[in-house]
């Protein structure tokens, strides 16, 4: 029986291709040479062999290792290639990890396709823990089961796999825990995005009912005012008057604008787009602001082309009357000059004012909130800083350019760019185009309905001044009392009245009750959406308060005509 080193001796002589050659070198003297040179080589080849960096072996997938390399004995735990072939009899008991599953798996790939390359897989080690190799097979094809093996540690590839694998599954874990927590904090900032909207939501509401009941007062102190400024009163009294207009004249402005900003910010006022005649919308502003003016000591003159024109005439009208407020308060002399000009398809609506003029650095400036040119004093201020702020914000709702030239001494012109239409507006009852001529209000009989007991006593000591026929009522069934089958000249009626009644369906009734569309005028403090469009429904102008007596007058003038 062959001794376990000769067995070794051969598997090695096979593995190295030299056979029994050197047992026939005496034989064949002829040979000696070629012997000589394999020698050389196979001393060569068994150097490489034991040196090799990875592991070599020679075995039979029945029988065990023939032959190893102390590389693969070094891999596997054990002190010697000998010590390796006796241990290693069993190669799917002893040497796969997957044992004989894993075995009969490589036999079968290597019969089916001779060789088995990159096979990654895990060796036994000696003691009992585990290699992890990338193996190369090859079947040698004449000797049946026998195989070549080379192996290559791969345990750092592995690790750096795992290492890199944790890294990602913390980072991963890092991403969630990051996640959860932008998660949480945008609730949070949800929540206090939410809780400011209804804080917003709750001061517009609070605001608007606030103003509500701050605008009734200041309504009727500012008609009482303006009747005692109309009335002879001696020096001393007529400056304490004039004072408590300025004074009311400041708060009413203050709170309008206030009320305009907040609305703008909210985005709660939607452009109403409609066809205007270019006459409708300037001529009320002119017919306000002629008496405005020549309170001033001013010249107001008009130049209004025959034009239509689409826009939304309430922000349009809040634009322009920014406009020539600006310039009455802060032109001392000459004349201001409300006009248009055609440019393409766009019309350039103008107020040109020969005032003190505005410099080039503070032409930008004087759009921010709560911003006024240089002034001395305090007392030499006029109004807060928001009109033109105002002014620029409905500007942007409205797609509409704004500019603005001056020279210093000489005066500004504000200009507002709006688009034309070939359109003809529609009919809009108890329109006139043109400031009215003469004084058509004494001997007029006007019906006031309102709520509030002073501000009927205010407007009927104003209107009774201009020598109009006052009576009033607090609702539907007072006015028709008073009125005895006797119909008005016109109505001036409050939108909301007490029990729930609207101001729009006393004029109705009251125009059902005598047959006829007797002018009308809806005087209120809301500045609602809803109220608008009740309006323009029933074709009724609608004035804000505190109503100013200045267009008060105009208004009523229009709606009444010239005198006879």
């Amino acid at each position: 029986m062959p001794r376990p080193s000769e067995e070794q001796h051969d598997a090695l002589t096979g593995l190295l291709g030299l056979g029994s050659h050197s047992a026939r070198k005496s034989h064949y003297p002829e040979l000696i040479a070629r012997l000589e040179e394999l020698e050389t080589e196979r001393n060569r080849y068994k150097w490489l062999f034991e040196h090799a960096v990875h592991g070599i072996f020679q075995a039979n997938l029945k029988d065990g290792l023939r032959a190893a390399n102390p590389a693969l004995a070094w891999m596997l735990g054990y002190g010697s290639p000998q010590d390796c072939l006796e241990r290693l009899t069993d190669l799917g008991r002893h040497l796969f990890a997957g044992g004989a599953d894993e075995l009969a798996a490589i036999r079968r790939q290597l019969q089916r396709e001779g060789g088995l390359f990159g096979y990654e897989t895990r060796l036994v080690r000696k003691d009992g823990s585990h290699v992890d190799v990338l193996m190369n097979l090859l079947q040698k094809p004449d000797e049946d089961g026998l195989v070549e093996g080379f192996v290559a540690d791969i345990t750092e590839r592995i690790l750096a796999q795992q290492r890199l694998q944790t890294l990602n599954d913390e980072l991963e874990q890092r991403v969630l825990e990051r996640t959860r927590e932008l998660e949480a904090l945008n609730a949070q900032l949800r929540e206090a995005r939410d809780a400011a909207e209804a804080a917003n939501l709750s001061k517009d509401k609070y605001l608007a009912a606030a103003s509500h009941d701050l605008l009734q007062p200041l309504n009727a102190a500012r008609l009482l005012v303006s009747t005692l400024r109309e009335r002879a009163l001696p020096a001393s009294e007529k400056q304490l008057v004039e004072r408590t207009h300025q004074a009311l004249e400041g708060a009413e402005d203050l709170l309008a604008d206030l009320l305009d900003i907040s609305k703008l910010d909210q985005s709660a006022i939607k452009p109403d787009l409609d066809t205007y005649h270019l006459d409708e919308v300037l001529g009320p502003l002119a017919s306000e602001f002629q008496g405005v003016a020549e309170a001033a000591g001013l010249e107001l003159r008009t130049r209004i082309p025959r034009l239509n024109i689409t826009t939304d005439f309430r922000l349009l009208t809040r634009i322009l009357r920014n406009f020539l407020s600006n310039a009455c308060r802060y032109t001392e002399r000459g004349r201001i000059l409300l006009g248009a000009r055609r440019r393409g398809d766009r019309l350039k609506l103008e107020v040109w004012d020969s005032g003190r003029g505005i410099p080039e650095d503070q032409l930008e400036a004087i759009f921010l909130e709560f911003n006024q040119l240089d002034v001395g004093r305090a007392s030499e201020r006029k109004g807060v800083g928001l009109g033109l702020a105002i002014v620029d914000r409905i500007a942007s709702m409205l797609e509409y350019r704004v500019e603005v030239r001056s020279q210093v001494g000489r005066g500004s012109v504000f200009s507002i760019e709006v688009p034309l239409t070939g359109a003809l507006p529609p009919e809009r009852p108890n329109v006139e185009a043109r400031p009215v001529t003469g004084d058509p209000l004494p001997g007029q009989r006007l019906l006031v309905v309102d709520n509030e007991p002073g501000i009927l006593e205010s407007m009927s000591a104003l209107l009774g001044q201009w020598g109009c026929q006052v009576q009033t009522a607090t609702d539907l069934e007072g006015a028709v009392a008073v009125l005895d089958d006797r119909a008005p000249d016109l109505m001036l009626v409050d939108y909301h009245l007490d029990h729930g009644q609207l101001g729009c369906d006393v004029i109705r009734q009251l125009r059902q009750r005598f047959a006829r569309s007797i002018p009308a005028v809806i005087i209120t403090a809301d500045r609602s959406d809803q109220c608008r469009r009740d309006l323009l429904n029933l074709g009724v102008p609608l004035l804000n308060k505190p109503v100013k007596p200045g267009k008060l007058r105009a208004v009523i003038s229009q709606l009444i005509g010239p005198a006879g």
